[in-house]
């Protein structure tokens, strides 16, 4: 009579090397038994909490708030979380845009307003889209040309003075149309009763090309990030005409985007490169000789490309507008803040919504909330943040007051939208 083979799966009855396995699942069994049943489910369904990409290719354009993904790289800051970051440079938004959509790159230090455009389809072709955090507030500037200048204008209101004075075809630049520099530029100009998409011609311009392109007289001003405001007052053909945090104090800035469909392949990897590019920004802002290691790194051909004086200054926060004044400015660029200006606040995505609605990009009033619930993946930011060790602030929204006195708070963002003399309409 033939005898049924035995299928005793006891760990006794394993050979070594198995019951070795079977004690260890058995352990892991017991203690699992022991916590919450969601979360239990959650543990296993991720089964490890290792970055699945062991190395990520991350844009950047050359600007000085690329500074954070730059440190995490040669701070080796990534490898505490198990991951390689490899910065790769890029030589305009659209690019970025282009190879995030496509996926040449995983991630990239990119506008907050670009995210939300491709996110909604305008600036380019739709797809989901992530936030996963700011990477920095402040330290944009608007730089009006030496022409300007030499026909006495100083700021928003003397240029308002001679816009109406002097009739002429007034160029601005920006460096994307759904971009933060485009909706600096415009706020700034409209609050002083200047009307971008009628009292001005509006140009896209790369933020290296910037300066270049000022020389050659092709435009009046100017909104970009640092360097290359301060390059033009030192190459004496602009001045700064107001800091970007003179228009909205701490407001956002860059951040760190990526596709929806890379969160949800890769949810450990987008966790691992969050929490190793919170310590680099924690790492900048902690003291003034870190901020110029910050600088001489940067400055290199590979990075910003251009003297590291020239970098520094302003990351220090020591201001020179062109005109004579100096000043120490409390509000210069911050990389940390304690995490304050890192925490992807769904109230900041939000208002790129209500200012691409007021200039024309979109037709109708998105639902602003479930929008910014979308993009902004405060889910992997405070896992990110439990991480490395940061504080979360009390709400998910915030409230600023901006240069012509209206308050932003997220609560009705359809009616601060609307709420707005100066339009496209």
């Amino acid at each position: 009579m033939t005898q049924t083979p035995s299928h005793d799966s006891s760990p006794a009855a394993a050979p070594d090397g198995q019951r070795r396995r079977l004690l260890t699942a058995g352990a892991a069994t017991g203690l699992m038994s022991l916590v919450d049943p969601l979360v239990r489910a959650g543990a296993w369904a991720a089964g490890s909490d290792a970055p699945e990409k062991a190395e990520v290719k991350i844009g950047f354009i050359p600007l000085t708030d690329c500074a954070s993904v730059v440190m995490a790289s040669t701070l080796g800051l990534d490898k505490k979380y198990g991951v390689k970051i490899t910065p790769v440079k890029e030589a305009s938004w659209p690019g970025v845009r282009d190879k995030l959509v496509n996926g040449e790159l995983d991630l990239a230090h990119v506008l907050y307003g670009l995210v939300y455009g491709v996110q909604l389809g305008i600036g380019g072709p739709r797809k989901d889209m992530a936030v996963l955090m700011n990477l920095n507030n402040n330290g944009q500037a608007i730089t009006l040309s030496g022409k300007l200048k030499d026909k006495g204008v100083r700021d928003g209101a003397t240029l308002a003075k001679l816009m109406k004075s002097e009739k002429a075809e007034y160029t601005f630049a920006q460096t994307f149309p759904t971009g933060t520099h485009a909706m600096w530029i415009y706020y700034w100009l409209a609050a002083h009763g200047i009307n971008p998409m009628r009292d001005a011609k509006v140009i896209t311009v790369p933020p290296p090309q910037m300066v270049a392109n000022m020389r050659v007289g092709n435009m009046d001003g100017f909104c970009v990030g640092e360097p290359w405001n301060a390059r033009a007052i030192i190459d004496r053909i602009g001045f700064t005409a107001t800091t970007t945090q003179g228009i909205w104090t701490d407001h956002p800035e860059k951040v760190l985007g990526t596709t929806a469909e890379f969160v949800q392949r890769y949810p450990n990897t987008a966790r691992a490169v969050t929490a190793a590019v919170l310590e680099a920004g924690r790492f900048i802002d902690a003291s003034a000789s870190n901020r110029r290691k910050t600088a001489e790194t940067i400055a290199a051909k590979s990075y910003v490309n251009t003297d590291m004086d020239v970098i520094l200054d302003r990351m220090l926060g020591r201001y020179s507008d062109g005109l004579g004044k100096t000043w120490d400015d409390p509000d210069a660029m911050k990389f940390f803040n304690d995490g304050a200006a890192n925490f992807p606040y769904l109230s900041d995505g939000m208002w790129f919504l209500t200012q691409h609605k007021r200039w024309g990009l979109l037709k109708s009033h998105p639902d602003y909330l479930a929008t910014a619930r979308q993009v902004n993946r405060i889910d992997v930011y405070k896992q990110a943040a439990s991480a490395a060790g940061v504080s979360l602030p009390k709400s998910e929204m915030r409230s600023s007051k901006l240069v012509d006195g209206v308050v932003w708070d997220g609560k009705n963002p359809a009616a601060y939208a609307d709420g707005f003399k100066i339009n496209a309409a």
